[in-house]
């Protein structure tokens, strides 16, 4: 067994120890394997332990790893960094999933560039749910306007809700943002039947994320181990 065999292991425990705290099944949270400056051989080898999903940063990396991985096309690959205008298109043409739609004109430009010959393109609304500067997303009270937007675009498929917040080492502190977005995610729900998915929860919060509702939490430094950032991707 390889080193993100077992640590697939571990996270997997650890989704399920906190589903089974606050009464709810591991089955309704899915993990997103985010394996952004990593190699492909790191996600064969979670692939080999079962792992479907994978989220990535950066565009060309993430578009190297989807053409590098054709291999295995049941894999699901999630778009979850910054996204800039001019790569869209690649985000368009290669994911499943767009975590990152904040703005009219970035989702505007992937329904335009999606590809006919493929599904609706998955989407999340990014909210900045700390506010803050460095943080790409847009506001709770922005959400209903950019969602009755998204869903007049045939070429996506709105999905729901996604958030960073800030690092907190509080539990107390993790959860009572955490449970902000669980409510924005159910009122949202209420208006849309494709609405089904709150992907919240890191490496550092995701107890505090299954326990308010995450369905989704995107795991990379407890899988696949501290990240490289000598060499950065371009995004």
């Amino acid at each position: 067994m390889t080193s993100i065999q077992h640590n697939l292991q571990q996270v997997r425990q650890r989704i399920a120890a906190a589903a089974a705290r606050c009464g709810r099944a591991p089955e309704e949270i899915t993990l997103l394997a985010v394996s952004k400056t990593k190699p492909a051989s790191a996600v064969e080898d979670a692939v080999a332990a079962g792992q479907m999903a994978f989220g990535e940063n950066y565009v060309q990396e993430g578009v190297e790893k989807v053409q590098a991985l054709t291999a295995h096309p049941h894999l699901e690959w999630h778009f979850i960094g910054p996204l800039q205008s001019n790569k869209s298109r690649l985000v368009a043409e290669n994911f499943a999933w767009c975590h990152t739609v904040d703005r009219q004109r970035i989702a505007q430009r992937l329904n335009d560039q999606r590809p006919l010959s493929l599904p609706p393109l998955n989407v999340l609304i990014q909210v900045n749910i700390s506010d803050e500067n460095s943080k790409s997303g847009i506001m709770l009270e922005a959400v209903p306007e950019l969602a009755q937007q998204i869903t007049q675009l045939p070429q996506l498929q709105l999905r729901g809700l996604m958030a960073i917040p800030a690092p907190e080492r509080d539990y107390e502190r993790q959860l009572a943002v955490c449970q902000q977005m669980a409510d924005a995610f159910l009122q949202l729900k209420q208006h849309y039947a494709s609405v089904d998915t709150l992907s919240l929860g890191m490496s550092d919060d995701m107890e505090a994320a299954i326990a308010a509702g995450s369905t989704m939490v995107r795991i990379g430094t407890a899988l696949f181990g501290a990240r490289n950032y000598a060499s950065k991707p371009q995004q």
